[in-house]
């Protein structure tokens, strides 16, 4: 936590931050460290007592952001994305998952960087159709166990790439594959079925996106097939 607070520091004084945007990437950070962990949240203890939400949440509504600084602008909107399926869990807690809440990603809205603003807005409006960085998949979570799993800091603009870096690697060396050698077929979450012209950008395949971030590489005459998601709640 040391280490964040000094890195704050430096970036107000070096990259141009507002007061209230450090404010913001620090009180995220002390969040995500206090009430997730191995990727699960502990909704339970938030829903009996939600000011540490609610007051990050309160500082991010009139922060303004540009895509002139696009670290700033990103990791801003992960974290705010992040903190608001939080908040939907909370508000409609006990909940066995998101989808059982009508409307959960593209109709309840949030007050975030001076807008009302839906959930499936944030993901597909500020960040999918200005950046063409597939990545974004593994770090916006959804509330769900089939989601990439949900990390116990923020996002901060400073390591915003290499943040991004790690958690598509951790994902596709793990949960969001599955190798079956003996009949030349990779099975790979359902997000890259969704989202299919994300990991196919520049003419590559999606198993050309899948080794350049895998350790164990897949043979490029392997087929490739989808496994369910699971959109169970993950909760501590």
């Amino acid at each position: 936590m040391k280490k964040i607070v000094v890195l704050l520091t430096l970036f107000i004084a070096f990259s141009g931050w507002s007061q209230s945007e450090a404010d913001f990437f620090k009180k995220a950070n002390a969040f995500f460290e206090t009430y997730v962990n191995n990727g699960k949240v502990a909704y339970a203890k938030l829903h009996k007592d939600s000011k540490d939400l609610d007051d990050v949440l309160s500082l991010a509504k009139s922060i303004s952001t540009s895509k002139d600084k696009a670290d700033s602008y990103q990791a801003f909107w992960i974290n705010s994305y992040n903190l608001s399926v939080i908040k939907g869990i909370i508000d409609n807690y006990p909940t066995n998952s998101p989808l059982d809440n009508a409307g959960f990603f593209e109709k309840t809205k949030y007050d975030l960087g001076g807008n009302k603003i839906t959930l499936n807005e944030i993901e597909h409006k500020l960040l999918r159709a200005q950046f063409e960085d597939p990545r974004f998949h593994f770090v916006l979570v959804c509330g769900a166990i089939g989601c990439p799993p949900l990390i116990n800091k923020a996002y901060l603009p400073e390591t915003l790439d290499e943040q991004l870096e790690t958690q598509t690697k951790i994902a596709l060396n793990s949960t969001f594959l599955k190798v079956d050698n003996k009949k030349k077929r990779v099975a790979v979450s359902q997000i890259m079925e969704w989202y299919k012209e994300d990991f196919r950008m520049n003419g590559t395949t999606e198993i050309d996106f899948i080794n350049k971030y895998r350790t164990d590489k897949i043979p490029n005459n392997f087929k490739v097939r989808y496994f369910p998601y699971n959109w169970k709640v993950n909760e501590q």
